[in-house]
């Protein structure tokens, strides 16, 4: 490990003389480039000149422990350090073990929302909308920037699905674990008799994909336009600016009828489509390595029930990782960095797991 510590050092000095060439600079696609290569770097060698400062003080007090002219009293207070520094080299060594984990290169994209209501009708929809503004408290949490690419809405207040992207830097890092069914019991405010009815929602995370990531034939694309539907006034009504994009070898379709703009739909709906079929790339990829080499939380499932939100309980339960937390209310108004935290840190010990089995 410390032997990959050092080389990247190396390459983290190297990058740091290039970025700094008048030369390099000059050409921007080049100099970003290695500027996120030097960003990546950043964090790893930082813990490992850490690790190597208290290897140094460790070092240091031993030295001056032997020396016969130290006296009681100092002796003491090496000891202190030594056993200080050994405690912090401990806890570094476990740190730069998941830093050198091999990164998901989609960590740092933004990401591409899809919610649908599932079982339970209008009940569903309802609790569709109320996780669409979940996510949205969340990002707005975290200075993300949401943009709607389609939604159909009911007269209630619910959503029978809505698509959105959310842009900011780790987007993809912190929701990528959010794909799944997720299962609400709750009274409908409908329900006279006071029954829990249960009912699902799907989400699915994907990251965002650029031009060069997925090929797309445009032979292989069939596209309609129609009117859109919904909120928007006469505009909507009388312009065809919504479009539907079907995949033909896939069959995928995708829609978007958010923007006025004929033009705008069309980019955003390729988007989705590029996502789409991206992550049908990656699910397949997925379901060919081993099962005991999958994390326990990053299958990716869209039939895996997630979790459970039990309103009358105040309690919502992750059952991938077999966590439950009676804060319910702050969890829906967007405070997700608990479950956000405790799924990040299974996955890194899973992988870590597999690492020390010789799987990763």
């Amino acid at each position: 490990m410390f032997e990959k510590l050092s080389f990247l050092e190396e390459q983290f000095e190297e990058l740091a003389k290039k970025i700094s060439d008048p030369e390099v600079i000059a050409d921007q696609e080049t100099w970003r480039k290695l500027c996120k290569e030097h960003s990546d770097l950043t964090p790893i060698v930082e813990k490992y000149r850490e690790y190597k400062k208290n290897m140094e003080t460790i070092e240091d007090a031993n030295a001056l422990m032997d020396d016969p002219d130290t006296d009681k009293e100092f002796k003491e207070m090496l000891v202190d350090e030594s056993k200080t520094a050994k405690a912090n080299i401990e806890k570094i060594e476990e740190e730069l073990k998941i830093l050198l984990l091999p990164k998901d290169p989609n960590d740092d994209k933004n990401v591409m929302v899809e919610i649908r209501g599932g079982a339970g009708g209008d009940e569903a929809a309802l609790f569709a909308g109320d996780l669409f503004r979940m996510y949205s408290m969340y990002a707005d949490s975290k200075k993300w920037k949401i943009e709607v690419l389609n939604i159909s809405e009911i007269g209630i207040g619910g959503i029978k699905e809505v698509t959105f992207m959310i842009n900011g830097e780790g987007a993809y890092s912190r929701l990528k674990f959010e794909s799944g069914v997720h299962r609400v019991q709750r009274v409908p405010e409908t329900e006279s008799s006071g029954r829990i009815h249960t009912s699902t929602v799907t989400v699915a995370v994907l990251p965002e994909v650029d031009d060069v990531e997925v090929e797309i034939n445009p032979d292989d694309l069939e596209i309609d336009t129609y009117r859109s539907s919904g909120a928007g006034g006469q505009h909507i009504n009388k312009t065809e600016s919504a479009i539907r994009i079907t995949h033909k070898p896939t069959g995928i379709v995708v829609t978007c009828q958010d923007e006025r703009s004929q033009h705008k739909n069309r980019e955003a709906a390729m988007k989705m489509l590029r996502s789409r079929l991206y992550d049908k790339m990656e699910q397949e990829r997925s379901a060919a390595i081993a099962a005991d080499r999958k994390s326990q939380v990053g299958t990716g499932d869209r039939s895996e029930r997630i979790r459970t939100y039990n309103f009358p309980q105040g309690r919502m339960t992750d059952h991938r990782i077999g966590l439950t937390l009676y804060r319910l209310e702050q969890i829906m108004n967007g405070d997700l960095d608990e479950i956000i935290d405790a799924l990040i840190t299974t996955d890194q010990s899973e992988k870590l797991k597999s690492q020390a089995e010789g799987n990763i």
